[in-house]
């Protein structure tokens, strides 16, 4: 996970757009769709291509499948082929670990996360990759599924326990990741001095964090562009008035000129880019070829 870390922040400050991304695609099926993410950068470009099946758990079948086709961008030769679910489970954790290693104190060490799939369990490691956790905090809709997820957490050595909403006053990390369309907790109650992290939707009008919070963070995106078409957060905090989108801060300023001062809470918000997947794709082959070398 660190190095994931590392591959996304030395593309970043290698010159890597992600404003030139191609937008994801999302073309309907009969029983679903596709979701279609391509991205090119230096020596490699590639695509995920994932099916989104919303029967699929009633006959015991992922909601979500797919794979990675990485290529040689010389000769656009295929080199790769990756497990798309595998690869969305170490890239998106890393994005949000980046986005907190540039905001959060270098003392941080609460991490408070929102929802109990695999995406929470890989945010605490990534997380933990980049910052010295003592306590970690779920909050989960089903009590048994939060006790297993603390379990598992345990176990791993994280000294790991259930919590509410409100335990967002004493955490100086908050990662989202639910399919909420609404806020999961009051946005009053955050720490002046935390980073926020909404991760759970790439839909507009869905949204994890409260006007309360957008009015008062700075507001950190992927890619303006991207936030504004499929980031429900952004897009709704501008809808309302609490955010102006000219303060918004991408990714990139934030990884090349680093953190300028603030007096509230960092709310980073992320829906998932192609880029990110080709630079943890292309990471993932070269180590391999050098495992084999």
């Amino acid at each position: 996970m660190k190095n994931a870390v590392l591959a996304l922040a030395t593309a970043l400050r290698a010159g890597l757009d992600p404003h030139a991304t191609p937008a994801r695609g999302n073309i309907p099926l009969d029983r679903g769709s596709f979701l279609i993410m391509p991205g090119e950068f230096g020596d490699y470009a590639g695509v995920k291509i994932l099916t989104v099946a919303p029967d699929n758990p009633a006959v015991n079948l992922p909601r979500i499948q797919g794979n990675y086709l990485l290529f040689e961008s010389k000769t656009l030769r295929p080199v790769a082929l990756i497990d798309g679910i595998a690869l969305t489970l170490l890239r998106t954790p890393a994005v949000s670990a980046l986005a907190v290693d540039l905001l959060a104190a270098t003392d941080a060490s609460t991490l408070l996360v929102f929802g109990t799939g695999p995406q929470t369990l890989y945010h605490v490691r990534a997380v933990a990759a980049v910052r010295e956790l003592t306590r970690v905090t779920i909050v989960g809709r089903s009590a048994e599924r939060t006790e297993e997820l603390v379990a598992t957490l345990r176990a791993e050595g994280f000294t790991a326990s259930a919590g509410s909403a409100d335990d967002v006053a004493d955490a100086q990390i908050v990662v989202c990741c639910t399919s909420a369309s609404e806020p999961l907790f009051d946005g009053a109650l955050v720490r002046d001095d935390a980073v926020v992290v909404a991760m759970g939707s790439h839909d507009p009008a869905s949204r994890e964090t409260d006007d309360t919070l957008a009015a008062r963070s700075r507001v950190y995106v992927e890619d303006i562009d991207t936030a504004l078409r499929e980031g429900g957060d952004v897009v709704v905090g501008i809808e309302h008035g609490c955010i102006d989108p000219a303060d918004l801060v991408t990714l990139s300023q934030l990884a090349c000129n680093g953190a300028d001062p603030r007096t509230g809470p960092a709310l980073f918000k992320s829906v998932g880019m192609g880029w990110q997947d080709l630079i943890i794709a292309s990471a993932l082959h070269a180590h391999r070829d050098a495992a084999h070398q």
